[in-house]
């Protein structure tokens, strides 16, 4: 019962942080890190705990396949290149870095528990960017390359982690050989199985007639496509991915009222999620606090030094991605100047694959002696967390102002009106192919002839709400041209988003507006 009144209280804690962060136009995921902190100061029983096997496969999955609806594999071909720097050779050095500073700093540290702490400071949160970047007026180039770069990062980071782990508790050396074996085998299953999955789970999902049983089917298959890779020792976070892109992808244009429900439903569930897992690592700082002692000092300043690693590393790396690109000339790649390495390195935020591995450590290594510097991994973890995304998220809007990638925003918004034109155009074909009366079909028409500003945002006038009134006597016709025509709009929507070169968040701003317009005619 303890347990369960901490976590409503977390959830509660985090619903409130999100209203307290729209009114201050705060990132809510900085705002977490308070909220975690807080949770480290108040008294709360001390039975409240959660078994550290159980943090990885109760957070990661939910919040992985939240943020991967939000791309598409037509944008991960056109990024490849960047998933591959940054998701996985950035990785590497970084746990590389973090590790060898580690192993100098911490005495009495081994070098898997070492390699271990670098895999947990290593991988940028995808919910923590979109959050926190996501409310800053910066390219959306420069956007998807961070959320890609957060999608497949905590899969090269959990791998090392789990090898690093195993050897430490088994006392056994590192093979890198073996480590990278692993992992190329383990994410070449998980996709096998992420899309298997998502072959049963489509045929499954086409057999529900009920939106709220398919919305809940859809948080089923996030945890059961996890535990199913991770046991057969495949890559659980790329399942997840895979799982959510090929979902994604077979979006029929007639679910305008699913997609609703479910965007806000994955809205819900990513906020409350993340509140839980801040809080839960709030009491966890309370304990290492505890078991530190006066050592706590000292492990502050380890992590001091950890920090800068961490942060130096992307520094420099970014650098060397910036003038590689120069060389190459490709125009979708970022960074592609000096301003945009300040933001990218700027966002290197850390958020809940840090947390849930921090958070995993075990207690007792195989032959009982306790895990090697656990306390002050879990404090340099935690550390590196806070300075990342709370000093980082808060300053973010502050920079992007004063380097000014923003001013390429305004180019990129026609990308958005490309998509609307074309569901326009759509929608006026539809309308040409009904034999109407020619009054009739006129009205339609000018009704429709707004629709390409409506769809980017722009909200109707008094003036179009009363000429539809106008219609009443023949309302039925028209509503089921209308209902054809947006049919058409969505589908040429949806084609869009799988066309390479087509921003996927765009798509869905124009798919989701016209959701809400079908949804709202019928």
């Amino acid at each position: 019962m303890e347990t369960l009144l901490v976590g409503l209280g977390l959830m509660l804690g985090a619903v409130v942080l999100v209203g307290v962060g729209d009114r201050l136009r705060l990132p809510w995921p900085a705002l977490m890190v308070l909220l975690g902190g807080a949770v480290a100061l108040v008294p709360l029983p001390h039975g409240v705990h959660v078994d550290p096997e159980l943090i990885l496969p109760l957070f990661l999955p939910p919040l992985l396949y939240a943020t991967a609806q939000r791309t598409s594999w037509a944008l991960f071909r056109a990024r490849w290149r960047a998933i591959l720097a940054f998701a996985v050779a950035l990785v590497v050095a970084t746990v590389a870095a973090t590790a060898a500073a580690a192993y100098l700093l911490i005495p009495g540290i081994t070098l898997t528990a070492a390699v271990a702490l670098g895999a947990m400071v290593s991988p940028p949160d995808p919910v923590a960017v979109e959050s926190v970047a996501g409310r800053v007026k910066i390219p959306r180039r420069m956007l998807s390359v961070l959320q890609s770069e957060g999608l497949f990062n905590d899969a090269a980071a959990l791998v090392i982690f789990q090898v690093a782990i195993a050897a430490t508790v088994a006392g056994e050396d590192l093979e890198f050989g073996g480590l990278l074996l692993r992992f190329v085998a383990g994410a070449a299953a998980a996709v096998l199985i992420g899309l298997g999955v998502a072959w049963v789970g489509g045929r499954v999902l086409a057999r529900f007639t009920d939106t709220t049983g398919r919305s809940a089917l859809t948080l089923v298959l996030p945890f059961a496509v996890y535990v199913f890779a991770e046991e057969v020792g495949a890559s659980g976070v790329v399942a997840v991915v895979v799982l959510a892109l090929q979902l994604r992808s077979r979006s029929e244009a007639d679910a305008a009222a699913e997609r609703l429900v479910q965007r806000s439903f994955w809205d819900v569930v990513e906020l409350l999620v993340t509140g839980v897992a801040f809080g839960l690592v709030g009491l966890e700082i309370r304990t290492v606090v505890a078991e530190a002692g006066p050592a706590l000092g000292g492990m502050l300043a380890d992590a001091a030094v950890v920090c800068a690693v961490v942060v130096a590393v992307r520094v420099l790396w970014m650098l060397l991605a910036w003038r590689g690109l120069r060389r190459r000339g490709d125009p979708d790649a970022a960074p592609r100047t000096g301003r945009e390495v300040v933001v990218f390195s700027w966002c290197g935020m850390r958020g809940l694959a840090t947390l849930a591995l921090a958070l995993s450590l075990p207690a007792t290594t195989a032959s009982g002696a306790p895990f090697p510097a656990r306390a002050e991994l879990t404090v340099i973890a935690c550390s590196v967390l806070v300075v990342t995304l709370l000093f980082a998220g808060l300053t973010l809007p502050t920079l992007v102002k004063l380097v000014g990638v923003a001013d390429e925003c305004d180019a990129e918004e026609a990308a958005e009106r490309v998509v609307a034109v074309r569901a326009k155009k759509a929608a006026m074909r539809t309308v040409a192919q009904h034999d109407l009366p020619e009054e009739m079909a006129a009205v339609v028409r000018e009704r429709l002839g707004r629709l390409a500003a409506v769809l980017q945002g722009e909200p109707e006038s008094a003036e179009d709400r009363d000429r539809l009134a106008a219609l009443r006597q023949g309302r039925e016709v028209v509503r089921d041209v209308q209902a054809a025509a947006l049919a058409a709009a969505r589908a040429e929507v949806l084609a869009a988003r799988r066309e390479p070169g087509v921003d996927p968040e765009a798509a869905d701003r124009v798919l989701r507006r016209l959701d809400l317009r079908t949804v709202l005619l019928e």
